[in-house]
């Protein structure tokens, strides 16, 4: 593999570990600073999430492109989870029908900012980074 494309690699692996990384924070901003309770389906995208700041960290560390499929993995079930929170909070008739979710409503909004943007908003496009970010390293490592 060129010089080139390792160092391709390498920033792509950190682009995915800073995505993870300030994805954490903040989703512990919002529980442990402001004091919102994440629903059920929140918990479960933070379980897709919080995994991948040690495995994207490790992987920018050892400057290891295997890590990927991983990550890919990860951040592919995440985003699932977040566009069917997203939508079961935009879209009436799936808000509607949607299951019951615990102490705090998934259909909840504790932001909303410009009008659609809310947390599971900010965990689909930070799984998206990872996700777009692993698939690239996975083409560039030919694997």
């Amino acid at each position: 593999m060129s010089n080139t494309n390792e160092k391709k690699i390498e920033n792509l692996l950190s682009i995915g570990w800073v995505a993870s990384f300030i994805a954490t924070l903040g989703s512990l901003y919002f529980s442990e600073i402001l004091d919102y309770i994440p629903c059920e389906l929140c918990w479960y995208q933070r379980i897709f999430m919080y995994p991948l700041v040690i495995i994207l960290g490790i992987g920018a560390i050892k400057k290891d492109a295997s890590i990927a499929l991983y990550s890919l993995i990860l951040s592919g079930i995440g985003g699932c989870i977040s566009i069917y929170h997203y939508s079961i909070q935009k879209i009436d008739f799936l808000g509607d029908h949607s299951i019951s979710c615990g102490i705090v409503p998934c259909t909840g909004e504790y932001i909303n900012w410009l009008g659609f943007i809310t947390i599971p908003f900010l965990a689909l496009i930070a799984f998206i980074i990872i996700f777009v970010t692993s698939l690239l390293i996975l083409k560039k490592a030919g694997k």
